[in-house]
């Protein structure tokens, strides 16, 4: 059995992730790590641990005799999706972001290294390539350019990532995928944020003209691809995760609204993001090439696969907006 560690595992794709290695990969045994900040929901593991190959550990990623820990027992592989992930959050303050995506990043690295793990991989976005024009699209070779705390500081773990492979060997992949979406995701991000407004009868926040592009993917396309590249990528690597999907969030918006029945009234046009980047595109065909994976859940069925799994989870979601979901990480675990 191949014990891997998942950090970040009470998070949207990080359970999404457990989940999906759990049903595909039967030679895996997982152990979560989450320290339970506002996007970690343990609620989102419920019943995983009954399946025998899944264990839950509360932490951070910042404590390193905590991280230390979890190498008590032999560990295969390490995936990283920890982090601090919410640009509007990062442009109020950054120190958090610094802290966890690199700070945290770097303890993860160094007892990687000292274990000798077969595998790490570290868990990015496209953002840190930072804005494209009208044309083109992202790929592996494009110069680095964040625009938020946000995007600066994945790029900054990236670059830490790169350097433990080629200082120390470490047989380290990075991966940079466009924009999620998907059941469990915390509603502050937009699809989530939009179908449960809706629901609640609450107009939905536009930012500006609606005109910015972005590329959507599955988070099960995404975690699909994430255990291709832990399973057999090449160690130095960076692999771009795309769903082959622009929508202006104009478009995007417009989708909710017809898939929950409600009209252009239920939109309301809020003030830009300050430095909100233009367009994200991703070319995914070296992982395609490589890997073997391509995309499989096209948009129309996804949002509706979504969209219906918030209608089914009522409570989930309430518990989430009204903060609830928290009082059971204060008696479980003492506080945060």
């Amino acid at each position: 059995m191949k014990r891997v560690i998942v950090t970040g595992a009470a998070g949207f794709i990080g359970s999404n992730f457990v989940r999906r290695a759990l049903e595909t990969q039967p030679d895996w045994h997982l152990v979560g790590y989450d320290a339970l900040t506002y996007a970690g929901n343990v609620q989102n593991l419920a019943g995983l641990e009954q399946t025998g190959r899944f264990e839950f550990v509360h932490g951070d990623i910042c404590d390193a005799p905590a991280v230390a820990a979890l190498f008590a027992a032999p560990v295969w592989g390490l995936i990283n999706f920890a982090a601090e992930t919410h640009v509007d959050r990062s442009i109020h303050g950054a120190a958090a972001f610094v802290q966890t995506n690199i700070g945290g990043t770097q303890v993860l690295l160094d007892e990687a290294r000292k274990h000798g793990l077969e595998k790490y991989v570290q868990v990015s976005t496209d953002e840190v390539y930072g804005s494209l024009g009208p044309e083109g699209r992202f790929t592996e070779q494009s110069p680095l350019a964040p625009n938020s705390p946000y995007s600066a500081s994945k790029a900054g773990a990236d670059l830490l990532v790169r350097s433990y492979w080629r200082t120390h060997d470490l047989p380290a992949v990075v991966t940079r995928c466009s924009n999620n979406y998907g059941p469990y995701q915390f509603p502050e991000k937009v699809i989530p944020l939009f179908i449960t407004n809706l629901l609640e009868g609450k107009q939905v926040p536009l930012y500006g003209d609606g005109l910015n592009v972005r590329d959507w993917i599955h988070v099960r396309d995404h975690c699909d691809a994430l255990i291709s590249v832990l399973a057999r990528g090449t160690p130095g690597e960076v692999y771009n995760i795309g769903g082959d999907c622009e929508l202006t969030n104009v478009a995007l918006t417009h989708a909710i609204l017809r898939e929950l029945g409600k009209d252009e009234s239920m939109i309301r046009r809020v003030k830009d993001r300050p430095a909100h980047d233009r367009r994200y595109a991703i070319c995914a065909d070296k992982i395609a090439t490589q890997l073997g994976w391509s995309p499989r859940v096209d948009f129309a069925t996804g949002l509706a696969e979504t969209v219906r799994w918030y209608v089914e989870n009522e409570a989930w979601w309430r518990a989430v907006k009204s903060g609830e979901y928290q009082k059971y990480y204060e008696l479980q675990y003492g506080g945060r």
